[in-house]
């Protein structure tokens, strides 16, 4: 039914068309400018992202077809414009009949009032008026040509039209009233210079729209290759949390500790005055700073015999290991960076570079506080637990050699604030922890850099 209402709809605009010539012009040259530009205005046209519509300059041309060889000519160029539309891009064939009952139709609307809106005021080309009627032409048109094309689209995927108004056109409406101003500029050009500025601006429109074409497509690349390293980034994510799991799975105690030194480090790097940014990337870089232990056998892992000095070698390896797993999911090589240097001393004693000073990054000095302090006080470490105090006490005796004496006051000062009952991480959550680290992610594949400087 709807595909015998199209093509009554389309006789009608046909026998419509025979009807209006009388008010045809038929200036064969401006005809021939005009329906290049069309044609090739519609070959160059470029998907407006998130919406099902193009944007081309052919209806630029029929516009001004309409304004000064008729509304039959216009028609006819409509008509031209879908076909070399449907070359470029073919769609089912109830579409394309759409299409031609669409680019007959409007034309003639807009084209029989504006020349009855002409002839009722007597209105000269020469008169300001004119330009106006021009201007409500592109307008009238535009209107036209979206509701039939959005009411047969929208009765087809079952939509609301009055939801198409809003999504869709209201939006357009700033750059198409620009449209609408070139169509008065074009028409001015024609009346006061001639034929050949009306091609030199059909050139330029059409290098234009080529141009903007080709921006609009490389930034809709852009946004695909950005969204797949989101998606891919957000895989390595996953991946690195199931290794964490595994780890888990494998030693209760790691999976704990690594869960305190997180926690413990984003506290301190708080006390100390360290940005938001800097809390989330050092509480990352704890959780996974002893991922390195994935390569080791569950012998030295677990620590179920005495500790050879070859394995004490093999355990040593861990921070490179961390390093190198971590750093090859993008974004993550800062934290790449800390878990390698976690281990260095101040004094130039640590492993694996040997780094001394400030060339240990700040966050891996915070890290290798909150470590050894979990190491000290937790029950389930390698060695007897001590007390939170001894284990202060520990920490300033080793403060300047080993661990960066500013952080052994915060930790001190984190301690004192909580009171010491707060002595080890040993209700540390793995799961919690590694759950508040999803949001981290977007923060360090922005690039931050590791080794901020602290605040004065």
């Amino acid at each position: 039914m709807v595909i015998g209402l199209e093509l009554a709809a389309l006789a009608a605009a046909v026998a419509l068309g025979a009807w209006a010539n009388r008010f045809s012009h038929w200036d064969l040259p401006l005809l021939a400018v005009l329906s290049a530009a069309a044609v090739v205005g519609d070959l160059l046209a470029f998907d407006v992202p998130g919406q099902r519509v193009k944007a081309s300059t052919s209806f630029l041309a029929i516009v001004t077809a309409a304004v000064f060889a008729g509304p039959t000519p216009a028609a006819i160029l409509g008509v031209v414009t879908i076909v070399a539309a449907w070359v470029r891009s073919p769609r089912a064939p109830h579409y394309l009949l759409n299409n031609f009952v669409t680019y007959a139709w409007f034309p003639l609307i807009s084209g029989l009032a504006f020349h009855a809106a002409v002839s009722a005021g007597g209105i000269a080309d020469s008169d300001g008026l004119f330009f106006l009627l021009v201007f409500s032409l592109f307008v009238l048109a535009l209107v036209i040509n979206f509701t039939m094309i959005a009411a047969y689209t929208c009765y087809i995927e079952r939509r609301r039209l009055r939801n198409a108004f809003g999504r869709v056109l209201i939006p357009l409406m700033p750059s198409e009233l620009v449209s609408a101003l070139l169509a008065v500029g074009i028409a001015y050009l024609y009346l006061t210079v001639g034929l050949a500025t009306v091609a030199l601006f059909a050139v330029a429109l059409a290098c234009s729209q080529y141009l903007i074409g080709a921006l609009i497509l490389s930034q809709q690349r852009a946004d695909e290759l950005e969204l797949r390293a989101k998606q891919l980034a957000g895989f390595q994510v996953a991946l690195l949390g199931a290794l964490l799991r595994t780890l888990d799975l494998r030693d209760r105690m790691t999976a704990r500790h690594s869960a305190a030194v997180a926690r413990y480090s984003r506290e301190i790097a708080a006390a100390a005055g360290l940005s938001e940014g800097d809390q989330e990337l050092v509480h990352t870089a704890g959780l996974l700073h002893d991922i390195g232990k994935f390569v080791l056998p569950d012998r030295i892992l677990k620590g179920d015999a005495e500790l050879t000095e070859l394995d004490w070698e093999e355990i040593k390896k861990h921070p490179y290991e961390g390093a190198r797993i971590v750093s090859q999911i993008d974004g993550y090589q800062p934290v790449g960076e800390i878990v390698l240097a976690h281990h260095e001393r101040m004094d130039g004693l640590g492993y694996p570079r040997g780094l001394q000073g400030d060339q240990i990054p700040v966050l891996a000095r915070i890290i290798a506080v909150a470590d050894t302090y979990d190491v000290l006080t937790a029950r389930d470490s390698y060695r007897e637990p001590v007390s939170s105090f001894e284990a202060m006490t520990e920490l300033r005796r080793v403060a300047g050699t080993q661990l960066d004496g500013r952080f052994v006051e915060v930790l001190n000062e984190v301690l004192a604030d909580k009171g010491f009952s707060y002595r080890h991480g040993e209700d540390a959550d793995f799961e919690a922890e590694l759950a508040l680290d999803k949001r981290i992610h977007e923060y360090v594949t922005a690039g931050t850099s590791v080794g901020p400087r602290l605040p004065i």
